[in-house]
């Protein structure tokens, strides 16, 4: 996967998207509890494909909703 996909870098792109700051996103918390919704997935799939994470599958995503975990799956 695309190595510019860090764990900031999906806590920036997920605040963006959120309109908070992203030291307000746990990365151990369910994303969907923090305001996320399957619109707004769908276009961090589309941004993070547009950056080279083309193996990404947004039902991957949906089933463990949190930034480390994102950070884990989209790093290997």
């Amino acid at each position: 996967m695309a190595a510019e996909l860090s764990l900031d870098r999906l806590r920036t792109d997920v605040a963006d998207l959120l309109d908070c700051e992203p030291s307000e996103l746990d990365p151990d918390a369910d994303l969907f509890d923090q305001g996320l919704d399957s619109l707004r997935l769908m276009r961090l799939v589309e941004l993070w494909r547009e950056r080279g994470a083309h193996d990404i599958r947004l039902a991957d995503l949906a089933e463990l909703p949190t930034l480390r975990t994102w950070s884990t799956v989209l790093t290997r």
